[in-house]
């Protein structure tokens, strides 16, 4: 990749590179090699895009360039659409030692400061490595998803755009196994407890009066879970905000509950009958697979027999729901770190999971491009590259239409316009 100033300093230059700032009104043009369409898997080469405050202005042959114009020599490279995570937690961290990886005892040890100045390195991780878009769905405190997505947003910090849920909303106890010795401690801003009608709505209408762009439930977190009737009520209520409704879903009677009840995405899925995976089809509810790597599994202090036994589950059930014909996006649940290896490295890794299952590699660029895209609501603005569309481009020297585990190699992120530096 050679990048040519004209017209601007080397200092001006490397602040844009850093990521850092952008000159109002300077134009950018990279030369693509091959520029991807994840849509339809088409490709063209030697094509030029024209980016202008943050936003692709033209793409073409032979463009007329302005002539001070920071050109972006791409020319070897593979250009496609920026990956979108669609299942994170970006200000949450599990630990076998510190916590054992249970949930309750992460809120409590885990001060509010100490969560957001992860999250922003973890944001800062994940744009690294391609993710230029991510749905954030809890386990973020007291909104501290809503104060990183601003964060990243006014340019404090880099990250992806974040599409996030803020506090789940679930049955008594959420996903809180430990029994505390004293109630006031499970209240606390993890989740919103919600089992009355009035307690679902109030939960919905408080999140999105935080920001949240997607309402997260836990339908069956504990013994007692949220019906059909229950799920309905919740999308409902949101969908009269035009929100959508994500839910985690880790049991068949669960499952069956979310899909009848119309949810936008059912999360995890971890059982799900052949009768479950046709209704998903019919009610065109989308799977997002979360098919946990063995590195995933053994950050999260996972026995290495038991790690490879749960994902070569996780990974015929995702063949499964894609010889079904259901929908599926690309998402991690990446909760955990692993030493030396960034959140971004953990989560671009989960693509092995969908080669394992047998799902072809443009199909796989899909689910974390234009499919993704789609049940984030931010397919007008991002996950292609077209004209109008924020300037969110990657660069890998392999071509993922044929070999997916291109998407390992990027080595040029922009984002919003922003050309973000590596670490």
């Amino acid at each position: 990749m050679k990048i040519l100033p004209s017209g601007l300093s080397w200092f001006t230059l490397a602040l844009l590179l850093s990521g850092l700032t952008r000159v109002c009104g300077q134009v950018i043009v990279i030369n693509a090699g091959t520029l991807v369409d994840p849509a339809d898997g088409s490709e063209k080469t030697n094509q030029t895009i024209l980016i202008e405050d943050g936003k692709i202005k033209e793409i073409g042959a032979g463009l007329r360039v302005p002539a001070d114009a920071v050109r972006v020599d791409l020319s070897h490279e593979v250009v496609l659409p920026g990956l979108i995570d669609a299942h994170t937690h970006l200000l949450a961290t599990v630990d076998p030692q510190w916590d054992l990886g249970d949930l309750w005892i992460m809120a409590l040890q885990r001060r509010a400061g100490y969560r957001a100045i992860s999250g922003a390195q973890h944001a800062k991780e994940m744009l690294q490595s391609g993710f230029t878009a991510v749905r954030d769905l809890g386990n973020s405190g007291e909104y501290l998803d809503a104060d990183l997505a601003k964060a990243i947003r006014f340019g404090v910090v880099p990250g992806p755009t974040m599409v996030f849920s803020g506090k789940i909303i679930g049955p008594y106890g959420g996903q809180f196994w430990d029994t505390p010795t004293d109630a006031r401690l499970i209240e606390n801003p993890e989740y919103r407890f919600a089992d009355s009608r009035d307690e679902m709505r109030k939960a919905v209408r408080e999140n999105i009066y935080w920001g949240a762009s997607v309402i997260k439930i836990v339908v069956d977190g504990q013994k007692y879970s949220y019906s059909a009737e229950d799920i309905r009520f919740i999308v409902d209520e949101s969908s009269r905000a035009g929100i959508k409704v994500a839910a985690h879903v880790q049991t068949e009677r669960g499952a069956r509950a979310a899909i009848e009840a119309g949810v936008a995405s059912i999360e995890h899925g971890w059982v799900l009958s052949d009768q479950d995976l046709a209704l998903a089809k019919k009610n065109r509810v989308v799977l997002v697979s979360t098919d946990f790597t063995v590195a995933s599994l053994l950050a999260n202090g996972i026995e290495p027999n038991t790690a490879r036994r749960t994902h070569e589950g996780y990974v015929a059930r995702l063949k499964r729901a894609w010889e079904a014909g259901v929908e599926v996006v690309f998402g991690t649940d990446v909760m955990a770190d692993a030493k030396g290896r960034t959140r971004g490295e953990l989560a671009i890794e989960y693509i092995d999971s969908f080669s394992e299952a047998g799902i072809p590699a443009p199909d796989i660029l899909k689910a974390m491009t234009t499919r993704a895209a789609a049940l984030l609501g931010i397919e007008k603005a991002r996950g292609s590259i077209r004209v109008g569309m924020a300037a969110d481009l990657v660069a890998t020297p392999v071509n993922p239409l044929r070999q997916i585990d291109g998407l390992k190699s990027i080595n040029f992120v922009m984002k919003d316009g922003h050309i973000q530096g590596k670490p």
